[in-house]
């Protein structure tokens, strides 16, 4: 049992946004994360289950839920988070919604998305000249529907602080990359708002890291190199097995006969990432499975595999993985 203690030093209320299809894991992780908050900080959080449409929404696995009607007034003290799953697509379309969540936002209240909810905020152009996350299998059709947002394609989670100055403000926004991570954006959140103690409570009742190492490359096989049929699937084969060489965006297109802006145009609307995203990810993915094979030199492994040398290797890897190197030779298994 959680001992309470006492008052968070806000109060927030949370309104979960469902829609037909929704996905109940995308649901049922943030709620944990937040009940358990509220039992470790008594009153810090209060949430409502609503949708457009009540008096109930169905989810993905058939299930029925009971909701309540989209709240006529938000504010700075709500926090506003829109579920993923795979109706979200008809979702984007709901204009009632749409103009519920612009609404939202003017008031102040913060904004948040799990999984491939993102793509329903930035339907409402709450997203726009902002950075983003969303699930992995999603980041091409979010890359090609919504080119104004800043799509982070390997992050767990993205906090856009709020903007209070000038003529365009613009509330807090959040948005995660998948199903559990929206148990990292919400814990996250529970520090941001009750403090570093209460999330690490919560993460512990919870049997979850506090804070999840590494990306969204790490649990997922980028899409474009499960496609060796699509446009420029023999270029990544070819990419794959020369990784020292220079692959600069005006060579690869001059290996596509294409010229170097229309390649990075279509080489991101197929793949969802620019061409130097893809080698950097073939890159320290190989020197990855080099290091947790045994290679003992750090130096050898960055030549082999084109980073020039290890430092550039090593921010390379802080920046996929969110650890170093040396943390991948580490972990090899053992001979018993």
């Amino acid at each position: 049992m959680i001992k309470k203690k006492s008052q968070c030093r806000m109060s927030c209320r949370i309104v979960f946004v469902l829609f037909p299809g929704f996905q109940q894991l995308d649901l049922a992780g943030p709620m944990a994360v937040f009940e358990v908050a509220q039992l470790a900080r008594h009153g810090s959080y209060q949430w409502r289950l609503c949708a457009s449409a009540p008096p109930s929404v169905r989810s993905s696995a058939g299930v029925t839920w009971p909701v309540q009607a989209l709240p006529r007034q938000c504010g700075p003290s709500d926090l506003v988070m829109v579920i993923g799953g795979d109706g979200v697509d008809a979702a984007c379309c709901d204009t009632a919604l749409l103009r519920w969540l612009q609404r939202a936002s003017r008031s102040g209240a913060r904004m948040a998305s799990i999984c491939s909810g993102s793509l329903i905020l930035a339907a409402a152009g709450l997203l726009r000249h902002r950075m983003a996350t969303t699930h992995w299998s999603r980041n091409r059709q979010f890359a090609h529907e919504f080119p104004e947002v800043q799509l982070q394609l390997d992050r767990i989670f993205v906090r856009n602080p709020a903007r209070t100055g000038g003529q365009d403000p613009q509330p807090e926004v959040w948005t995660s990359a998948g199903m559990t991570a929206g148990i990292d954006l919400c814990l996250a959140i529970v520090s941001h708002d009750c403090g570093e103690e209460v999330a690490k409570e919560a993460a512990r009742q919870l049997v979850v890291e506090r804070r999840r190492a590494g990306g969204q490359s790490q649990f997922s096989p980028l899409l474009e190199r499960q496609r060796p049929d699509g446009r420029f699937g023999a270029l990544l084969d070819h990419i794959r097995l020369h990784l020292q060489d220079d692959h600069r965006v005006d060579a690869l297109a001059a290996r596509m006969c294409m010229s170097p802006r229309h390649f990075a145009r279509c080489f991101r609307e197929e793949t969802g990432s620019t061409p130097a995203q893809v080698i950097e990810r073939l890159r320290v993915e190989a020197a990855r499975a080099a290091l947790e094979a045994g290679q003992p030199s750090v130096q050898r492994v960055a030549m082999d595999c084109g980073f020039v040398n290890a430092e550039r290797m090593r921010r390379s890897f802080q920046r996929v993985f969110g650890r170093p190197p040396a943390a991948f030779r580490k972990s090899r298994t053992r001979p018993m």
